[in-house]
């Protein structure tokens, strides 16, 4: 399988075959490395890569607020990341192009929301930061899927959300 993903604005593309029970052979912009992965806990990777370092590394890949994005979480930073923009409608997100009508930010996993960064009637700007959920001792900052005015908050600080909850909504 082959992926664009776009963290930070740098578009990489990433190519995945499996080899065997375990082990894939992923190509980074063309450069193959071979790489064990095993699952930890339900959105956690333990990644081992070959190579004179055999570096080791987990981390923890969560749905984000919108449609083709993951939050990537290694080494206790947070990032997010666009997979397949272009062949998704979401190349165009920090114009906000694709997000037509409204929108829903919804609780990416089971937490706790910390602060909520907006109120009904607010103008929110693309990708601006609208709600922070704690999940699995991290916070997450959720971002506005378009640009556009805040609609309808459901939660206030404290509340406790599963995955999927409508936490706001942005038309």
């Amino acid at each position: 399988m082959t992926f664009e993903i776009d963290i930070n604005g740098r578009a990489r593309t990433v190519a995945i075959e499996k080899t065997s029970e375990g082990q894939y052979r992923v190509l980074l912009d063309g450069e193959a490395r071979l790489v064990d992965a095993a699952r930890v806990g339900i959105h956690g990777l333990s990644l081992l890569f070959d190579g004179e370092d055999r570096a080791s590394r987990e981390l923890q890949v969560t749905p984000g607020g919108t449609r083709g994005e993951l939050l990537i979480t290694l080494g206790g930073r947070t990032v997010a990341a666009i997979v397949n923009g272009r062949r998704t409608g979401r190349a165009g997100a920090d114009t906000g192009a694709g997000a037509l009508g409204e929108q829903a930010v919804t609780a990416p996993m089971p937490g706790r929301v910390v602060r909520v960064l907006v109120s009904v009637g607010d103008d929110v700007a693309v990708r601006q930061g609208v709600v922070v959920v704690e999940a699995m001792k991290m916070e997450n900052e959720l971002r506005s899927p378009k640009a556009g005015r805040v609609k309808e908050v459901n939660v206030t600080p404290g509340t406790s959300v599963e995955a999927g909850r409508v936490l706001l909504v942005v038309e």
